[in-house]
């Protein structure tokens, strides 16, 4: 199962990929893209860095850069160094929360498709 983000903060499961709301997702990752271009404009360069920080952690920008890495990008069937491509939509939200944990692990029995 996927986790995904809700609006107070708290992750729930979700059945598929296909369940994510994309607009709260895009809403969330554009508000914290602007508060970081007003610090910056500012010259609050401690708030910055605190919003850099969070832009780093925050699930819905991780769910936003799988979405862009499998589904938008024009590589998007090109295999990486691992030589496999993420093309169902169960493999997308396992590739997510391998990134969650931190490092995506190659060779995932049954979640990647073969390139």
């Amino acid at each position: 199962m996927v986790s995904a983000m809700t609006t107070n903060g708290q992750k729930k499961q979700l059945e598929n990929w296909n369940q994510i709301n994309w607009k709260k997702v895009n809403k969330a990752v554009r508000n914290l893209r602007q508060r970081i271009f007003r610090a910056r404009k500012l010259g609050d360069f401690s708030k910055l860095r605190n919003l850099q920080k969070l832009m780093q952690k925050n699930y819905a920008n991780l769910l936003l850069s799988v979405r862009r890495i499998t589904q938008t990008n024009q590589g998007k069937a090109t295999a990486g160094i691992d030589k496999e491509t993420v093309a169902c939509p169960r493999a997308k939200g396992d590739f997510g929360k391998q990134l969650e944990r931190g490092k995506p692990q190659a060779n995932t029995k049954g979640s990647l498709a073969q390139a």
